[in-house]
């Protein structure tokens, strides 16, 4: 058989198949008077990938709003990073309240 050709229309075709968007998740980082920076940088760093700048940056922001988006996944991946984080942190003797919010699916 001969090398298949692709046309126009078939171009046109493909780019007009979408796949269908997965629902977004917020996960919200709160700040508390007893988790420490270096405890909120370092799980920022391991559980949400974040470099050490951009982890010191949220938990700035954190520090002084009340709060913050420290990522967004899908529902299942956010709801590990959120479980993961608030494992560590009791283990570690702290209170940080981390959760899932829906932002919807843009």
């Amino acid at each position: 058989m001969g090398v298949m050709s692709v046309n126009q229309t078939d171009v046109a075709v493909a780019t007009k198949i979408k796949t269908p968007k997965v629902p977004k998740y917020a996960v919200v980082m709160y700040n508390d008077d007893v988790t420490t920076f270096d405890f909120v940088i370092g799980v920022l760093m391991e559980i949400f990938d974040k470099d050490q700048p951009t982890a010191a940056a949220l938990t700035d922001l954190i520090h002084h709003t009340g709060s913050a988006e420290v990522g967004r996944y899908s529902r299942e991946v956010a709801e590990v990073k959120v479980e993961e984080t608030v494992s560590k942190a009791r283990q570690n003797g702290y209170p940080l309240v981390c959760k899932v919010e829906d932002i919807g699916d843009d």
